[in-house]
């Protein structure tokens, strides 16, 4: 359905889409992550006609958006990051004047009506815009949109500024939508491409350094491999053993202490569950395990391994200060950002490889 190939966008000397390439299936819901100023709006604006590229090609529908642009903008709903709303008309005004503008041929009062239906907008039908809240504006926005009925839906940042109710409803609306459209998702919230999407792209300064399945990227953090333990022992001979233990890449005594058990934080290798073998272990040795919690895994660290990884900046090896005393509780981070950017590397063409050399000098 969407198709772009080798595309370039230069703004005087700099480069804000760097040569990227990938393909969205009709009926996808591919979210398009990256921090502030990674290419995703200006890839976006040039997927709507709205900016032209300085090299490459971008095809909707099998039409060329460069030489088509009109035919292509009948294929699209865009939402920008600041929906364009007139705040002096009623909600009714905006549709209808939207409806008139994109020539569409559907049943007006009919058409209009399943669209506040779906986005639930009928009970603010008649109110002037500039009245309504910030919820109430993007769901006139995504209505917006959705008029004449787009086989491609692109949303920038669709829930920025939103209170957390008004994300979960938005969220439950975009995930709708996927069964009958196409829709592209830019956010620099993981969580939100996590609840939504089917695939993730992640651009970081003009290029494309990750393009994975959701569920794989899911499957790999919530693989747990890190666990607070609390033993009752001597302290320095669990210590010893668990350091010792197969399967066990990292151990450390933690301050805490709960009468005579002391806890222990450990990581296993990739792969290994320790949890059995370290019980049987520990009542080998009369050393009481009293407590087990598994430490679920960030996307957000994922998502910082994966931008630190391929950054060009000279410094992106320098761990964030926040980060530099839990330096062994991000290698699992890294060892799933590692594992991203090697698959899209091979989907490239080996070409990331290239581009990022060797990481041995984080050592």
């Amino acid at each position: 359905m969407i198709k772009i190939e080798h595309l370039v966008k230069n703004y005087g000397t700099n480069c804000a889409v760097d040569d990227i390439s990938f393909e969205v299936k009709k009926g996808e819901i591919v979210g398009l992550l990256g921090p502030n100023g990674a290419g995703k709006s200006t890839t976006m604006n040039i997927l709507t006609g709205y900016l032209s590229a300085t090299s490459g090609n971008v095809s909707i529908a099998g039409l060329n958006v460069l030489d088509n642009p009109l035919e292509v903008k009948k294929h699209v709903g865009y939402l920008p990051e600041q929906p364009p709303l007139y705040l002096d008309m009623t909600v009714e005004e905006y549709l209808i004047f939207n409806y008139n503008l994109k020539g569409c041929k559907l049943n007006r009062n009919k058409h209009l009506e399943e669209i506040c239906d779906v986005v639930k907008i009928k009970d603010v039908y008649k109110r002037v815009i500039k009245n309504l809240s910030k919820g109430y504006r993007q769901r006139v926005g995504i209505a917006q949109a959705l008029i004449g009925s787009p086989e491609v839906i692109i949303f920038d940042e669709p829930t920025v500024g939103l209170d957390p109710k008004q994300i979960i409803e938005v969220r439950n609306l975009l995930r709708n939508l996927g069964k009958d459209h196409t829709v592209i998702l830019s956010t620099h919230i993981l969580q939100e491409v996590q609840a939504v999407c089917d695939r993730i792209v992640i651009i970081n300064k003009g290029k494309i350094v990750a393009d994975e399945l959701t569920e794989n990227i899911t499957r790999a953090v919530e693989n747990n491999r890190r666990f607070n333990v609390k033993i009752c022992g001597p302290q320095k001979e669990v210590l010893n053993m668990l350091r010792s233990r197969p399967g066990i890449v990292y151990a450390e005594v933690l301050a805490e202490r709960d009468g005579d058990a002391y806890c222990y934080t450990i990581e296993s290798e990739v792969g290994v569950d320790i949890r059995k073998s370290l019980f049987y272990a520990l009542a080998e040795r009369n050393w009481p395990l009293i407590g087990m919690e598994a430490l679920g895994m960030s996307l957000e660290d994922v998502f910082i391994a994966i931008v630190d990884q391929t950054s060009a900046n000279k410094n992106r090896y320098e761990k964030r200060d926040a980060r530099k005393s839990q330096k062994r509780h991000g290698d699992a981070e890294q060892d799933i950002a590692k594992t991203v950017i090697e698959n899209t590397g091979k989907k490239q063409g080996g070409e990331f490889s290239a581009l990022f050399g060797d990481d041995e000098e984080e050592k």
